[in-house]
């Protein structure tokens, strides 16, 4: 799974609690790093990003339509709770979106949502 915030501290909570749910986590500080990264490993992993939607350069809902979807589920994280914002997530690909602040249950019913075959 890739994890991409620019925030360290969410970045690290939301890792914490994917690997003690046994999640395999990388990470990304921002939207050109999460792209590179795809990009580097095509097709070999991982299928599943958590992303968030305001970061500087590249933002999470432009990173989220580049994003092979046929291979890669997104779930998009914002403390912006507009409906426009989860419009535009979900228009570029989004399938959840998860407003901050979210419990660790909350993102593990939504990943397990989204793990589960289509």
């Amino acid at each position: 799974m890739l994890v991409v915030d620019d925030d360290d501290a969410i970045r690290g909570v939301v890792r914490a609690v994917l690997e003690a749910d046994g999640f395999e986590v990388v990470e990304a500080a921002d939207g050109p790093a999460a792209l590179m990264l795809l990009e580097a490993i095509n097709g070999r992993g991982p299928d599943l990003v958590v992303l968030d939607v305001m970061m500087p350069g590249i933002d999470g809902i432009e990173v989220c339509r580049r994003i092979d979807h046929d291979r890669v589920k997104v779930l998009m994280l914002s403390a912006r709770t507009d409906v426009e914002t989860k419009a535009r997530a979900h228009a570029a690909g989004a399938e959840i979106f998860l407003t901050k602040p979210f419990s660790a249950i909350e993102l593990l019913d939504a990943l397990e949502g989204l793990a589960a075959p289509r």
